[in-house]
């Protein structure tokens, strides 16, 4: 079968905080789509990211959700979109860095702006659980191969590759639950459906803090400083390093001067207390990319996860 390459443009940025007077400026309102549901971490980083950079921008910010298909359905209708300034994705998670590795899908090219934040995933279990680390799990799936029920955001998310990439790994069988999106999976866990769950930190902050979950390890390339405690799945031995990126893009083809003023506004908007804020309690030290770095990031996280899972 012939693979599917996703490719985004790769840009430059400027490094100055605004753009020159004569440049390119928004006259009308700018949508940001979100593929996912409200409440989500893409769609909290948009609202979050908009309400900072308002006071930057003389046009309104407009958020939108449009959800389906672990955000293929907001990709595919977003990528015919005029390369105008206008119209924003918020990706960089499984719609880009993942999906496309399990099947075909109808977009390909996106033009990368600025990364918001980036986290790693965490392995929980319930509290009342009798896995109290992840070679217990192991070895109960070892035992019983397909037993262990494995819950994730729908299949062929980020969350889906996970446990895919640990069954190559640690050489076992997991039974593979989907959901619709985070927050069902989480609730599932907590209502003993499932063994198992692949969650992001502000998918999991509010169940840790009430002690309904215990946190397992981290998909992250070195431990979270959310939770320093917990190990990571590499340091286990499992190779297995996969973080959930959220960040902004435009349509293919968007001109520089317009790339630079979108970047430098939102990266000037990083710095308004609010999203420190939020960023301190969902995301990592490296949050921030530029457009060539964003682009980067997804590129190789997607052919990692290609790799793995041998599409």
């Amino acid at each position: 079968m012939k693979r599917l390459l996703m490719v985004f443009t790769p840009l430059l940025f400027c490094l100055p905080a605004f753009s020159p007077a004569n440049a390119w400026e928004p006259t009308k309102p700018i949508e940001i789509v979100v593929g996912f549901a409200p409440g989500g971490g893409s769609d909290q980083s948009a609202r979050l990211i908009a309400g900072a950079a308002q006071e930057l921008f003389p046009v309104p910010l407009v958020v939108n959700n449009k959800p389906g298909a672990g955000g293929v359905l907001a990709a595919t209708q977003f990528v015919n979109l005029p390369a105008d300034g206008y119209s924003l994705l918020v990706a960089g998670g499984s719609d880009t860095t993942s999906v496309p590795a399990h099947r075909k899908v109808p977009y390909k090219d996106f033009t990368s702006i600025i990364r918001l934040t980036n986290n790693p995933f965490f392995l929980i279990v319930n509290k009342d659980s009798p896995y109290h680390s992840v070679e217990d799990v192991i070895k109960a799936a070892k035992e019983k191969p397909g037993s262990i029920a494995l819950g994730n955001a729908g299949v062929g998310t980020l969350a889906h590759s996970i446990g895919l990439i640990l069954e190559k790994s640690a050489g076992i069988k997991l039974k593979h639950v989907p959901y619709q999106g985070g927050a069902p999976t989480i609730q599932a866990l907590v209502a003993g459906q499932i063994d198992v769950a692949a969650g992001a930190t502000e998918e999991i902050e509010g169940q840790v803090q009430a002690g309904t979950v215990r946190v397992l390890a981290a998909t992250s390339a070195e431990r979270s400083g959310h939770y320093p405690d917990v190990p990571t799945l590499k340091e286990r031995g499992f190779d297995v390093v996969i973080t959930n990126m959220k960040g902004l893009v435009a349509p293919l083809g968007l001109p520089q001067e317009i790339v630079d003023y979108l970047h430098d506004h939102f990266h000037k908007a990083m710095e308004n207390p609010k999203w420190q804020e939020y960023s301190k309690r969902v995301g990592e030290p490296t949050n921030y990319q530029n457009a060539k770095d964003f682009h980067a990031s997804q590129v190789e996280q997607l052919e990692r996860v290609r790799a793995a899972i041998g599409k």
